[in-house]
């Protein structure tokens, strides 16, 4: 601003915005992980693909013990920021301690947009440029928040998907860095909590860019205890003492699965390489009532899915 100095008011307005059209749009990255090696998160593939998408990423590592925050600081890439953060474990009500984590990552970025992957998802290589200019499209529409992205579910091994009523087939994870937006809930999503207090649905236009979601490709055992730890912060020790399970997880009490035929990414190749155990698929066992069989008939036949569940507002780019 020194520079405008005795300028007219016009011209200073016309300068700025000059310098607003030349300035490069900053996107920043942002997530959080804590004990990604103990409980197998893909941290380090969903940090290698945001990286080249973004000008800076805030990772918040919580209070780890399996080298977990050595891993990200060994990257040594210079668009990283490690923010070190205590978990209060004793934040039981939905997943609370998440959107705090969350939140604390995106109140430490400095660009005009924010991305954020949660340490289980993973962006394609084939994506990343695209993702970047639907950004650059929409940047402008001031009637836009942010972007709608479908999501890869995969279950049980990396052949088979999940994209079920019971899972979700869209989340935001692009949106306008404002200042006003915030985790919702448990992070799955986000809200503009401008006006407010229960925040209001960010209008999102939809991509067709997935994230690929290895939520449940672990080993059945670690599945197990990981799926047990991560139930504490949904639910009293009450619950826990009678719903958690000392077996192996089992991949086959699961509503549909369908095999996936496309590509991962390459950020994937080297954790799909290690894996150790087997999964058959036995659709006999299906835990899908008779309501959900004919919504998910129809659903496939008209791509339309009856009473979902949406945390947003679409809207056209």
């Amino acid at each position: 601003m020194n520079s405008f100095r005795g300028s007219s008011p016009f011209l200073k307005k016309s300068l700025l915005f000059l310098q607003q059209i030349l300035r490069k749009m900053q996107i920043s990255g942002f997530t959080y992980v804590r004990n990604g090696f103990a409980y197998g998160y893909p941290f380090l593939a969903s940090i290698h693909s945001l990286l080249p998408l973004v000008d800076e990423l805030v990772v918040v590592v919580g209070d780890s013990e399996d080298g977990t925050r050595e891993a990200v600081s060994t990257l040594k890439n210079p668009k990283i920021r490690i923010i070190d953060t205590v978990w209060d474990e004793s934040l039981r009500e939905n997943g609370k301690i998440f959107a705090e984590q969350s939140d604390l990552a995106l109140a430490n970025i400095s660009g005009d947009w924010a991305f954020h992957l949660q340490v289980d998802e993973v962006l394609h290589e084939n994506d990343q440029q695209k993702i970047a200019d639907t950004i650059k499209t929409v940047n402008s529409n001031k009637k836009v928040d942010g972007l709608l992205f479908p999501f890869l579910h995969f279950w049980g091994d990396y052949q088979h998907i999940r994209n079920t009523r019971r899972t979700h087939r869209f989340e935001i994870r692009a949106f306008k860095n404002t200042g006003n937006i915030r985790a919702y809930k448990d992070s799955q999503g986000f809200r503009n909590y401008g006006k407010k207090s229960n925040g209001e649905k960010l209008k999102v236009v939809k991509t067709d860019t997935p994230i690929y979601h290895y939520s449940y490709t672990r080993n059945p055992r670690l599945m197990a205890r990981k799926a047990n730890y991560f139930h504490r912060f949904w639910h009293d020790d009450t619950w826990l003492k009678k719903n958690t399970d000392s077996t192996d997880f089992n991949y086959n009490h699961v509503d549909k699965l369908e095999i996936f035929e496309g590509t991962h990414p390459k950020y994937m190749k080297e954790i799909m390489e290690k894996k150790k155990w087997e999964f058959a698929y036995d659709a006999s066992q299906t835990t899908m009532n008779w309501k959900d069989k004919i919504l998910y008939g129809f659903e496939k036949r008209t791509g339309i899915r009856p009473f979902e569940y949406r945390n947003y507002k679409q809207v056209k780019g």
